[in-house]
């Protein structure tokens, strides 16, 4: 071999070599654009994300309302809301000539009264044997003796600040100090908190023993910390109500614990690899998340290769076309929707099982091999059915807030607290119920040995 051939050869290899170079270095480049636009990633991974500001060309809104916007005013309160109402008219010498209406310029003010709270002693008298010498106390009221020095109105407010507005007990504390002049110690606000945690067990409970027998099941899942160890924090959402599950796995056992090996449901979830094992084990079908699919494709679509945003892009289209005809369904006739949808989710498929040449692409087409394409499409064929898992993303949503606050818990009792107050929260919110009279009703139910209140519709 002459040197020319050697000279050849050396820059084929060198050649070789920078093309790996540039492949290697557009796929990091992609990855590092990576956010919640057009991945799984939350939003508040987006450090990078251009603000609102500059995304607008430089056209800052103004603050406060804005133009066009429709006014919204409280309504007054009803006469018989009112405790007190003072009139105010002019003295008789500045009235002199005019002529009183019975009308009245009305502002209406809340006050906190003089004082919030009030100390209620009980007495139980004792009486004794002459003969025996034996003391006798008369009996209290379990929900009494059971309260101690909280009533059950106040331990349901500790619930209520505790687990609906995030505030710690450091804070609670500050607030009975502050606003009602009552000093209580953390530790008697944090039994409390678990008379509220005990009292809200039968209501979760009944809630997961109906959770295997839903039709349409919302499934997802955020880390959780326990004594600085990860765990994840489950959401089963239905549109009934939403259960909350804090397990240290994450993976298909959960999904069997909590849905059994024979739910026939549709399981509604991000393409997540426990999700695919649990459907696969137990024949449950699953409706995956399109919104997911449409993050993922984007990322393709934005991609620096041009084979790969290409296909990106066309597949794009496809989906714009269908949801488009989704969105606008009461145009068609039934028939006709069908129709319409079955072409489109023909095209889609076709395009998606020829993908380029390149791992990304062949990675994404894999999944729509056979008959795993309808776990995709289900919600065209089963009324009611959402083709996003974006309800279940919104349930979880105050319990990730809650983590950023509280920074986790500290061991079973605080895991099965959080489980069942954003449990309650949530599904109160759902039912339009007031929370905090559900806790409270749940408090005397525990104390008094009443019936519960519940959750099932």
């Amino acid at each position: 071999m002459n040197a020319k051939d050697l000279l050849i050869e050396k820059q084929v290899a060198e050649i070789k070599m920078l093309k790996e170079t540039i492949t290697r270095l557009e796929e990091e480049i992609a990855r590092l654009k990576k956010d919640s636009s057009n991945s799984s990633m939350p939003p508040s991974s987006d450090i990078v994300k251009p603000s609102k500001i500059l995304r607008r060309l430089g056209k800052k809104r103004k603050r406060g309302a804005q133009h066009g916007h429709r006014k919204f005013s409280r309504q007054p309160f009803e006469p018989e809301q009112v405790d007190e109402v003072i009139e105010y008219e002019l003295p008789n010498k500045d009235a002199k000539g005019l002529k009183p209406l019975d009308e009245w310029l009305v502002i209406q003010q809340i006050e906190l009264p003089d004082k919030l709270y009030k100390v209620i002693e009980h007495r139980a008298r004792k009486y004794i044997d002459p003969v025996t010498g034996k003391i006798h106390i008369t009996p209290m009221p379990d929900e009494i003796r059971k309260g101690g020095l909280l009533g059950a109105d106040i331990t349901a407010a500790v619930g209520f600040m505790k687990g609906g507005c995030h505030m710690s007990y450091t804070t609670i504390q500050q607030f009975f100090k502050v606003l009602l002049e009552l000093d209580i110690s953390r530790g008697m606000l944090c039994k409390a908190a678990q008379k509220v945690s005990q009292s809200l067990q039968p209501a979760y409970e009944k809630l997961a023993e109906r959770l295997p027998h839903e039709s349409q099941v919302g499934v997802d899942e955020t880390g959780h910390h326990d004594q600085g160890k990860l765990h994840w924090t489950w959401c089963f959402d239905t549109p009934d109500y939403s259960l909350f599950r804090i397990d240290v796995s994450r993976g298909s056992r959960v999904l069997e614990k909590m849905l059994g090996k024979r739910f026939g449901g549709i399981i509604c979830s991000d393409y997540w690899g426990a999700y695919r094992k649990y459907a696969r084990l137990f024949d449950v079908s699953v409706q995956y998340c399109m919104a997911h699919l449409i993050r993922e494709i984007r990322f393709l679509a934005q991609n620096s290769i041009k084979k790969l945003a290409r296909w990106g892009n066309l597949l794009l289209e496809w989906l714009k076309k269908l949801f488009r005809t989704l969105h606008g369904r009461n145009r068609y006739t039934p028939g006709g929707f069908a129709m319409v949808m079955k072409r489109l989710k023909k095209g889609f498929l076709s395009r998606m099982r020829r993908p380029p040449d390149h791992a990304l692409a062949k990675k994404l087409a894999k999944r729509f091999r056979g008959r795993a394409a309808e776990d995709y499409f289900r919600f065209l064929i089963e009324p009611g059915l959402e083709p996003t898992n974006n309800g279940t993303e919104r349930q979880i949503r105050p319990v990730v807030i809650d983590r950023r606050i509280t920074q986790g818990t500290r061991g079973l009792a605080g895991m099965r607290w959080c489980e069942r107050i954003w449990t309650i929260l949530a599904t109160c919110k759902k039912q339009k119920r007031n929370v905090f009279e559900f806790i409270h009703e749940s408090v005397i139910a525990n104390w008094s040995k009443q019936k519960y209140p519940s959750l099932i519709c």
